[in-house]
């Protein structure tokens, strides 16, 4: 089983759960704690969420399915970028805590950069820490310049992680940004795995090479995504699956192996970047 392990703590599966559009449906939400509650019991402890999703409602639906199982998971959410300076991700923070029903964070993010300085919000985060109510801290969306910021402040090379777009029709992060991440011993959080909804996720799922290759391993694309996401260390992929059965067929592509063959079709089909283009956000 692949795994991924962030500074100081015991590996993790390299596939986690994300939660984006989970609260948005009052009529969904016993199905989506039953996924994420599926996902514990298949040991994909990294939970992912954040306070812009359904504007605290997903926060609330991992809160229920973590009742009584808060030790199993490892938690992550992020904060607005205009809730990050030093009062203000304080307060952010605790109305997190309380929606999701904890009195603590395994991990806690900047969601994306906003006008806040830097050396507020790593303020801030060092002040949660010291309260208890978070373990680490990071950020998402953040490009090379940006962490080359971010690490120039005091305490920002204690940054444990960058939550970024990554999949095999983005591969932007590959020119530079993975690398310096590999330096400074950060792994990358990889959201939309499988694509956002449209016409990229629509050339992945479509392509004839990868429905080749799945064939032939007897495996899902969505399988085959995540495993190509995932198949070098230090990157950790976080679909959001709201059916039980969606989170077992993503716990299963933890152990699948991708041969240098198979690689090197997928590369032709999707080539890596050759020059450096802005960072892919959704």
């Amino acid at each position: 089983m692949k795994t991924i392990q962030f500074r100081g703590e015991p590996a993790l599966p390299a596939i986690g759960q994300g939660t984006w559009y989970m609260g948005e449906n009052a009529a969904l939400r016993r199905q989506e704690v039953s996924a994420l509650q599926a996902g514990l019991d298949l040991g994909l402890q990294l939970i992912d969420t954040a306070e812009m999703y359904a504007e605290g409602g997903a926060e609330e639906v991992v809160g229920e399915a973590l009742r009584g199982r808060r030790h199993q998971a490892w938690l992550v959410s992020k904060v607005y970028p205009w809730n990050a300076g030093e009062v203000d991700a304080i307060e952010a923070c605790e109305r997190s805590l309380k929606r999701l029903e904890t009195d603590y964070l395994d991990l806690y993010l900047l969601h994306w950069r906003g006008n806040v300085p830097l050396e507020e919000t790593i303020h801030a985060m060092e002040t949660l820490q010291q309260q208890g109510k978070i373990r680490h801290w990071g950020v998402s969306n953040f490009d090379t310049d940006d962490l080359q910021e971010l690490w120039s402040e005091p305490g920002g090379e204690n940054c444990s992680t960058n939550q970024v777009l990554y999949h095999l029709a983005s591969r932007g992060i590959e020119y530079d940004l993975f690398a310096a991440c590999q330096q400074r011993d950060m792994p990358i959080m990889a959201y939309c795995p499988l694509a956002q909804a449209g016409r990229l996720r629509q050339s992945l799922f479509e392509d004839p090479h990868l429905h080749q290759i799945a064939q032939q391993k007897g495996i899902s694309v969505a399988q085959l995504l995540l495993a190509w996401v995932i198949r070098r260390p230090g990157v950790i992929a976080i679909p959001k699956a709201s059916s039980q059965q969606h989170v077992a067929e993503n716990a299963a592509a933890l152990d699948l192996h991708l041969s240098v063959d198979e690689l090197a079709v997928i590369d032709r089909a999707f080539p890596a970047p050759q020059h450096k283009t802005g960072l892919d956000v959704v």
